[in-house]
């Protein structure tokens, strides 16, 4: 069955990394995967939240929001409901986890770095994206710092893994790589799979949403989630030399 876009089962969609989008935060980077875009900016703080004063240990965290029209239909800002919704703190959570799984801690010193993650416009895979642009613009966080001596370990320390993220999902019993929205609504298994560049496992999230699924097909997915996750870290890094 061929996908909406025409790309192969195991095909990115186009990846876009474009630093230093924003002018004002320590790092910042628009992330595009296909129609979907999403601003990552990374904000550096001196000190630490109260509850980690005097540990050593610096903190990296995340927020992630969507535009009110960023989908087909707008929708209401969570700033007006007055309540940020159940998704939207599983969505940050995730990035927040994900980052934290590349920086050593002590190395960073006492400083705190949060990325907002802005959706701006969606065609699925938002929280994937968020993460594998989240990484850049964390790794420009990071060279600011350094550039500023103000990092308590040498800066290659810091760092020490990249991490990216990526949908697969099984649709009409095909394994798909990134899938875009329409594939997303439409799939039996939906999984968002967060890799490092070794091909080592960060995060696995996968849900049956329309039916079981199978060990054989567990596998294949994973396999196309590393697969996708080894194209994003070498996009991540040429955007990093550029």
């Amino acid at each position: 069955m061929a996908r909406p876009d025409g790309r192969a089962p195991d095909q990115l969609r186009t990846v876009t990394l474009t630093r230093r989008w924003s002018i004002h935060p320590e790092g910042s980077v628009l992330v595009e995967f296909g129609d979907t875009r999403v601003l990552c900016t990374a904000s550096v703080t001196e000190g630490v939240p109260r509850w980690r004063k005097g540990s050593g240990l610096g903190w990296v965290t995340a927020e992630y929001a969507m535009l009110p029209r960023a989908t087909n239909t707008r929708g209401d800002r969570e700033s007006v409901k007055g309540k940020v919704g159940g998704r939207t703190q599983e969505i940050s959570r995730l990035i927040g986890r994900s980052l934290r799984a590349c920086i050593d801690l002590k190395a960073l010193g006492e400083n705190s770095i949060v990325l907002d993650c802005d959706v701006l416009q969606a065609d699925g895979g938002t929280r994937t994206a968020a993460i594998t642009g989240a990484y850049v613009a964390l790794h420009d966080a990071v060279t600011w710092l350094a550039d500023r001596k103000s990092l308590a370990g040498k800066p290659a320390a810091v760092m020490h893994r990249s991490i990216q993220a990526v949908s697969v999902g099984l649709v009409s019993g095909e394994p798909r790589l990134d899938l875009m929205y329409a594939e997303d609504v439409a799939a039996e298994v939906d999984m968002n799979v967060v890799c490092t560049g070794d091909g080592d496992f960060v995060e696995v999230q996968g849900t049956g949403e329309a039916n079981v699924f199978r060990r054989d097909q567990l596998d294949a997915l994973l396999d196309l989630g590393v697969l996708g996750c080894t194209e994003l870290a070498a996009a991540q890094q040429k955007a990093l030399a550029s």
